[in-house]
């Protein structure tokens, strides 16, 4: 009895190196981004935490404000803040591809699109800092 022939595996196999994305900044920056949601996700928690806090009375709002102060909650911030910053301007900077817009049968020119979401960030950062100090 013969063995039946083994057919060679024809796939091509590439090794791809764990640190590929930092080769070109293209793909730095795209891997920054995506990292950045885990950022804006914890941003929103931690947002939902407060508000459970402030509904639970001033004891509950006081003890999240001690854990708030923490150097290694303030520190987690500050970097947090550095990716939702990235996060929104390369959002920015895609949206005219992702969302094509037409006035009159013709094209939005992408800066116009980008300076839009840029003035409409202002006036709704602005309307919430007048919120908090009023």
């Amino acid at each position: 009895m013969t063995q039946p022939a083994v057919q060679p595996d024809l796939r091509h196999h590439r090794e791809v190196p764990v640190l590929w994305w930092l080769r070109k900044r293209s793909y730095f920056v795209f891997v920054m981004r995506e990292l950045s949601s885990i950022f804006v996700a914890w941003l929103v928690l931690y947002l939902c935490l407060f508000v459970r806090a402030v509904g639970r009375g001033e004891a509950a709002y006081e003890a999240h404000l001690e854990w708030a102060a923490s150097p290694w909650l303030v520190a987690l911030h500050v970097v947090a803040f550095g990716f939702v910053v990235l996060h929104t301007i390369t959002w920015f900077a895609l949206t005219p591809q992702a969302m094509v817009l037409t006035v009159r049968g013709r094209r939005v020119p992408g800066v116009v699109v980008i300076g839009a979401q840029y003035a409409g960030l202002a006036v709704v950062s602005g309307f919430v800092f007048w919120l908090v100090t009023r």
